[in-house]
């Protein structure tokens, strides 16, 4: 009974020591801003970027895709992008935040 009992202290132990990567939201990279053109029509820009985090119904010119990635115990990294429609069609692009190029980061499989 005791060496289980140690056995689960142990397991508890490692379990607190590792935190796991969080991810959520939209992966958005520079290729596929770059595919994006003014004028382009709603479904055209779903074709290249997916469906938006966030529609807001009261402002449906304007659709966010927003990634967030806590790789374990370091600091949270945002970025994303804005796009603003008029009379159907794509008219603005905004960036936010260090958008990475093609490769996306992976997770440090390492310290698994």
């Amino acid at each position: 009974m005791q060496k289980i009992l140690i056995f689960i202290t142990i397991l508890m132990l490692i379990g607190c020591a590792h935190k796991i990567e969080i991810q959520q939201g939209n992966v958005v990279t520079e290729e596929m801003l770059g595919r994006l053109s003014l004028g382009m029509a709603p479904n055209q820009v779903v074709a290249i970027m997916g469906t938006p985090l966030l529609q807001d119904p009261f402002h449906a010119e304007r659709w966010d895709y927003l990634y967030s990635k806590t790789p374990g115990r370091k600091e949270t990294i945002r970025y994303g992008a804005t796009l603003y429609f008029s009379n159907e069609r794509l008219a603005r692009i905004e960036r936010h935040g260090p958008i990475p190029g093609k490769d996306i980061p992976k997770a440090d499989k390492s310290r698994i």
